[in-house]
């Protein structure tokens, strides 16, 4: 996930492109903005009006925040998102709109819900500041396995009460960054509801604990997209095939891919964004939510 070794193998690979750190630092703010302004949408399949709100879901740990957004006409397929670790912000929600735009009813949660309500940093950068590390150091420690599965299964009743869900389809869900283990806890939360998890430079998929994302893969009824980043698959070149045969033990569809760009490269305020291969990612999600949501 996004931590020290991933920074700097970042920052030296943009310096390498002939980038200074102010200029590094100060990327994604710009992509961010252009993906946001009217008439730049970088979905061709965007099509649908939207409208959105913020929202409160009670869990069994208090209050959570949420931006929850859906096209204006009839009823669609849920997705939850689940942001990186920089947590629910603007950049989140430009990707939570285009996903809606799709035709989905969005949830894009605050993880960090029982420390503060979003936003908590305005943009992925300001983690690495050690103001925005030491702000998120205790945020992240209050984060477990077993709570975030016990918010996935909030978020989906939650769900299947608003008018604007198809209750009659299955929900979806995606993450990135340290959210991309969070979509398995999330089908396994639910097991009858979530039909799709897609995890997008995700860390923590593996682990030989029983409640290790690859170790419940036989308890969900998803199928699955993990889109892993080149640097993260350096470091850890054998996950990728402790995933591919967890996901055929439990007989569950799986595209597993190692994708050409660095650890981030989804994420619309991130330095690393790289459009190319994020559109890639993209495409390959909305066809697994297509053919099983």
């Amino acid at each position: 996930m996004c931590d020290e070794i991933t920074e700097a193998e970042n920052a030296a690979l943009m310096r390498d492109a002939g980038f200074n750190r102010r200029e590094f630092a100060s990327m994604g703010a710009g992509v961010a903005a252009l993906a946001a302004l009217p008439g730049c949408s970088m979905a061709r399949e965007s099509s649908a009006a939207t409208a959105s709100r913020t929202v409160t879901i009670d869990t069994p740990d208090g209050k959570a925040d949420a931006f929850f957004v859906y096209p204006t006409k009839g009823k669609h397929p849920a997705v939850i998102m689940w942001p990186d670790i920089a947590g629910l912000r603007d950049a989140y929600m430009t990707m939570g709109t285009r996903l809606a735009a799709a035709g989905y009813a969005v949830l894009v949660v605050n993880q960090y819900y029982r420390s503060s309500p979003a936003p908590i940093l305005n943009s992925l950068m300001e983690w690495r500041a050690p103001e925005g590390a030491a702000k998120l150091k205790p945020m992240i420690a209050a984060i477990t396995p077993k709570g975030t599965t016990s918010d996935a299964g909030a978020f989906v009743g939650w769900l299947d009460t608003q008018k604007e869900v198809d209750t009659k389809k299955k929900i979806g869900t995606c993450g990135y960054c340290m959210g991309g283990p969070f979509t398995v806890r999330t089908a396994f939360a639910n097991p009858a509801r979530v039909g799709a998890a897609a995890s997008f430079h995700g860390g923590g998929l593996v682990g030989t604990d029983t409640d290790s994302p690859n170790r419940l893969l036989a308890e969900t009824q998803a199928a699955y997209l993990f889109a892993i980043a080149k640097n993260d698959d350096e470091r850890a070149p054998d996950e990728k095939n402790v995933l591919r045969a967890a996901a055929k033990a439990a007989g569950r569809p799986a595209e597993i891919e190692v994708y050409p760009a660095q650890h981030g490269w989804c994420t619309l305020d991130a330095p690393i964004y790289d459009r190319a291969q994020a559109e890639k990612a993209w495409s390959r999600m909305l066809a697994l939510f297509k053919t099983n949501l």
